[in-house]
């Protein structure tokens, strides 16, 4: 374990075995640095929060700060970071808020890019990849392998489906399906993912699937969850996940195809 002479680490914080903490670090009383964490420097760690094993966090970030929501009044709430996380300069992440669930929560093998932020209560997935100056609002719900790109507003309460990919500057206002693909600056649902689905090593026979269930949700008869309930029994995995998905309790409205 390293702790350079210049950082100030409370006594009641947990470091594990080769944990690094660079110049002019803050590490409050309740936060736990798991085994091979690294700080580069002046990095802010505060609150209840928990960094998994192997996360590297660059210069200038600020983790687990209260919330900037008014509604908080100093509960005890959590920060919970997963392993393996790439934690780029000037990215905040908040605790939750007693409203929310009182945890805000980010998966496994991410990176954030500079600048971007994830608010209070938000759920991210793992291998999410969040492009530099994005934000995700308080109650996101953010799938696995979800990519969002730069300088991207994610609405609070928005739920994001697996794999899906958000482009840059777009302002996403309602649920996203597992797979789609977001364009433009009023973040409208153009197609799917398919770049992504091929760089997982989707078989060709799913994605194929998959692009049929999205034509029956473009061109269905029906409301959009009624084209969703149709879809539910198609022999594909992925399929079966996306109509799952439409019909789960949300709390907006979805990006229908255009």
């Amino acid at each position: 374990m390293s702790v350079h002479p210049t950082a100030h680490v409370d006594p009641g914080a947990r470091l594990g075995e080769g944990v690094e903490i660079g110049p002019f670090c803050v590490v409050g009383p309740e936060v736990v640095l798991g085994d091979g964490v690294v700080l580069k420097s002046h990095v802010v760690v505060q609150g209840d929060t928990e960094i998994g094993a192997g996360t590297l966090v660059f210069p200038f970030a600020v983790l687990g700060e209260v919330p900037q929501d008014l509604k908080y009044a100093g509960e005890r709430t959590r920060l919970r970071i997963g392993a393996r996380n790439r934690i780029r300069e000037h990215v905040t992440m908040n605790l939750g808020t007693a409203g929310g669930g009182g945890e805000t929560r980010v998966g496994d093998g991410g990176l954030f890019m500079a600048g971007c932020h994830v608010a209070h209560d938000a759920q991210v997935g793992d291998r999410v990849i969040v492009a530099n100056s994005a934000a995700i609002a308080g109650h996101c719900v953010i799938g696995d392998d979800v990519v969002i790109g730069g300088l991207a507003g994610i609405h609070q309460w928005v739920r994001i489906g697996r794999g899906a990919m958000i482009g840059a500057l777009a302002m996403v206002t309602h649920d996203v399906i597992p797979h789609g693909l977001i364009q433009g600056p009023r973040g409208e649902l153009d197609g799917l993912n398919l770049v992504g689905l091929r760089r997982r090593g989707v078989p060709r026979e799913d994605i194929s699937a998959l692009r049929a269930a999205y034509a029956g949700l473009r061109d269905g008869e029906g409301a959009f969850q009624e084209r969703a309930a149709a879809l539910g029994a198609d022999d594909s995995a992925l399929v079966r996940e996306l109509a799952e998905f439409v019909l789960a309790a949300s709390d907006r409205q979805f990006l229908t195809p255009r």
